[in-house]
């Protein structure tokens, strides 16, 4: 694949590395809006993509219960980080996770509509699952051991579809002459009837800017590949070598997916700060040769990268200003924004038609 290269920004603590909090000594906490809010300014004077911020149902980025007391723990919500974040960014699209195994669907689909709303049309969504019996636990509502997870997430994503189409564009009218804020015949029961969920709607917030934000997926194996390709716009993906990189393309084709928009992920260090634990590829040395990655996984059939800084306060800077601009002087990255682009637009991605017009007209 050839053209421009997409490049994208994964935040999570104080960085990728488990102790990046030793690097960062003095670092506003991560409960602080204003944290986040810089570290999207930074990704924005780098024209990226996006940001994606990180979240799960346990204090640190842990498969066990127990806390290392080593590692950052304590997270905010990145659902209320990105509709923090919006309001102090023009661009940059924000994309946060949500994990929907022990969320209700209705929740979901309205906050990040509301995201999409305070941020212009630069909203996404990271969907998540969650398997882990401790994390059932904190919830005490049932047991996901016999669920499948990607086919409940699938649902999920359906009722937020439908949700965010049950109002039509120009259902709010305000027509002062005759009394009426809405026009009710433009509001529409969804009526979704599954395995897991049955909702009704309509949603309360109406339709979202983009019509349809953006869905996003991490992948690392077959069954979540189907997920992707069903019900998600975006998936990243973790190859750890160019080999895999091509057999996980293959994979996520077979499984459907060749719609799909795919950004590969890469752990990013510039200091020699890595974590041989990384799911994705760990990248050490400099940003030229970061440069010659990314254009080799390109060429590959990618359509971006997504990148994890080892440590936010380090690596992300690098990016903004050694990484970007050499990727602009080959005349592969952007050198302004286009005003109004939502993040659909940005990711070539088609107009998100409301179905329950599209029925309508056929």
């Amino acid at each position: 694949m050839s053209g421009p290269l997409h490049l994208g920004v994964a935040l999570d603590g104080y960085g990728w590395h488990p102790e990046a909090w030793r690097h960062t000594p003095d670092g506003q906490p991560v409960t602080s809006g204003r944290y986040w809010s810089d570290l999207a300014a930074t990704a924005e004077h780098g024209l990226l993509d996006f940001v994606t911020f990180d979240d799960a149902l346990t204090p640190q980025r842990r498969r066990r219960a127990e806390i290392d007391p080593r590692w950052l723990a304590g997270r905010p919500d990145a659902v209320l980080i990105a509709s923090r974040v919006a309001p102090v960014t023009n661009h940059i699209g924000l994309i946060p996770v949500a994990t929907v195994t022990h969320t209700e669907p209705f929740h979901v689909s309205k906050a990040i509509a509301t995201l999409d709303f305070v941020s212009h049309g630069r909203a996404g969504w990271q969907v998540r699952v969650s398997g882990r019996p401790h994390e059932a636990e904190l919830f005490g509502r049932r047991d996901v051991s016999a669920v499948d997870l990607f086919d409940e997430a699938s649902d999920v994503v359906e009722v937020a579809r439908r949700l965010w189409d049950s109002w039509e564009d120009d259902a709010v009218i305000r027509d002062v002459a005759s009394g009426r804020f809405i026009d009710r015949d433009k509001l529409h029961y969804i009526d979704f009837e599954g395995r897991y969920f049955s909702v009704k709607g309509p949603s309360i917030t109406p339709r979202p800017p983009q019509g349809q934000p953006v869905i996003a997926a991490l992948a690392h194996a077959h069954p979540a590949y189907e997920f992707a390709a069903r019900s998600a716009d975006l998936v990243f993906i973790t190859p750890q070598d160019d080999d895999s990189l091509r057999s996980i393309i293959e994979g996520v084709t077979q499984a459907g997916g060749r719609e799909l928009k795919i950004y590969a992920d890469v752990f990013v260090s510039f200091s020699g700060i890595t974590d041989t634990r990384s799911d994705a590829l760990v990248f050490d040395g400099t940003p030229a040769e970061l440069v010659e990655l990314l254009g080799r996984w390109q060429r590959s059939g990618i359509d971006g990268i997504r990148l994890r800084p080892a440590v936010n306060a380090i690596d992300l800077p690098i990016i903004v200003d050694e990484v970007v601009p050499i990727l602009q002087r080959a005349g592969r990255f952007r050198t302004a924004y286009d005003d109004g682009e939502t993040m659909r637009e940005r990711l070539g991605l088609p107009v998100a038609e409301n179905r329950y017009v599209k029925a309508e007209r056929s």
